[in-house]
């Protein structure tokens, strides 16, 4: 069982920062690339970054040059460094990661139960 959990979340206002942090836990082999999601009330769940077992990252066009993501690869985390905080970033956000529980298994994708942001002004 493998187990994805979030923490860093909370109500802020507009301007602000805040950093996420995630840590996988249980039966590990390897992580492949690991991500944030985000979802709104009413929305579908976005892509808000993700960043490959190298380094490489990728971000949402709303959230360039605001954000940050970062790995622990020892510590099997990932982060995300908000800064200058919107209304429209309030939202869950998710963990994600693709992850090998043996050499001899398919990667799977799991998720984080998720963390609120609220911001406000």
């Amino acid at each position: 069982q493998v187990q994805l959990e979030e923490s860093g979340g909370g109500s802020v206002q507009t301007g602000d920062s805040l950093r996420l942090s995630c840590a996988a836990s249980g039966s590990i082999f390897s992580v492949n690339g690991m991500g944030w999601y985000r979802q709104a009330p009413g929305k579908e769940r976005d892509l808000v970054a993700t960043i490959t077992s190298g380094g490489s990252t990728k971000y949402a066009d709303s959230v360039k040059g605001r954000f940050t993501i970062s790995r622990d690869n020892a510590n099997r985390a990932v982060y995300l460094q908000m800064n200058s905080l919107k209304l429209e970033d309030t939202a869950v956000y998710y963990c994600n990661a693709v992850i090998k529980s043996t050499p001899t298994t398919w990667v799977k994708d799991y998720w984080g139960k998720g963390t609120l942001v609220t911001v406000s002004s």
